[in-house]
C-alpha cells in the first residue's frame, strides 16, 4: 500500500514538474539594468553590414512596465540592415512571446518587432510593425535573406506604446497587435529551438519593454 502511495506521489510530482516546465514564463523589464548600457545576458547583433544596431537601456517614465526600457538608439543604419538584440541563456521552439514597443524615430524605417527561433544573425523568424507603412508582417530570415510569410494592414501611432504578441506551436504562427489577431501562417523553415529577442530595421529608433516568453508544448 505504501509502495503504491509513494509511486503515485512520485508520478504526481513528475507530472507537475513537467507541466511547470512546459509553461515556464520568463520576463525582462530592465529595471535593474544600468542606463546607457546593454543589459547583462543580452547581445547586440546585425543582419547585414553597416553602422547601427546600438542597443542601450534608456529611462522612459511612460513605459507600461517601469521606468527603464531597452532601445535601439542608432539612426545611422543603412536601409538593408537589420538591428538585433538577443536574450542569451535560453532557447524556445514552441512559445508565446510578447513585448511592448514604442516607435521613436526613423526616416528610412520605423517600428520594429520580435524575433524568435534565432539560430544566428542570419537565421530566425521576425514579426514587426511599421508605422510608416501601416502594416504588420511576419518573415523568416534564412541565410541572411528575408522572406515574407504574411502581411496585414494595421495602424498603431508612432510615439505611443503598443503590444506585439506571437504564438508559435509546431509550424503554426499567430501574430497579434494590441490584442487583435492580424496574421496566421505556417512555415517549416526553422524547426529547431532558438533564442528570442528584438528587431528593428535601418535607422528605426525604437524602445521595448516587458518582453515575456512562455514556453509551450507542441500538440
Amino acid at each position: 500500500m505504501k509502495a503504491k502511495l509513494l509511486t503515485s506521489l512520485l508520478c504526481g510530482l513528475a507530472t507537475w514538474a513537467s507541466s511547470a516546465a512546459d509553461s515556464a514564463v520568463r520576463k525582462w523589464d530592465f529595471e535593474n539594468a544600468q542606463a546607457g548600457t546593454l543589459p547583462a545576458g543580452w547581445i547586440a547583433a546585425r543582419t547585414g553590414t553597416g553602422s547601427g544596431s546600438v542597443w542601450h537601456v534608456r529611462a522612459d517614465a511612460t513605459s507600461p512596465h517601469g521606468s527603464k526600457t531597452l532601445a535601439q538608439t542608432s539612426s545611422e543604419g543603412p536601409n538593408p540592415l537589420f538591428n538585433l538584440c538577443v536574450a542569451e541563456g535560453a532557447s524556445y521552439a514552441d512559445m508565446d512571446l510578447t513585448v511592448s514597443f514604442k516607435s521613436i524615430s526613423g526616416e528610412k524605417d520605423q517600428g520594429g518587432g520580435l524575433l524568435w527561433r534565432y539560430q544566428d544573425a542570419n537565421n530566425y523568424y521576425v514579426a514587426r510593425f511599421n508605422p510608416l507603412e501601416d502594416n504588420y508582417r511576419v518573415y523568416k530570415v534564412i541565410g541572411g535573406e528575408r522572406r515574407q510569410l504574411a502581411t496585414a494592414d494595421a495602424e498603431a501611432a508612432a510615439g505611443k506604446w503598443h503590444t506585439l504578441r506571437v504564438v508559435h506551436q509546431g509550424d503554426q504562427m499567430k501574430c497579434y497587435l494590441n490584442g487583435k489577431l492580424h496574421l496566421e501562417t505556417s512555415d517549416v523553415g526553422i524547426a529547431k529551438a532558438g533564442k528570442v529577442g528584438l528587431w528593428t530595421k535601418a535607422d528605426a529608433v525604437t524602445a521595448f519593454d516587458g518582453l515575456t516568453v512562455e514556453s509551450k508544448k507542441s500538440r
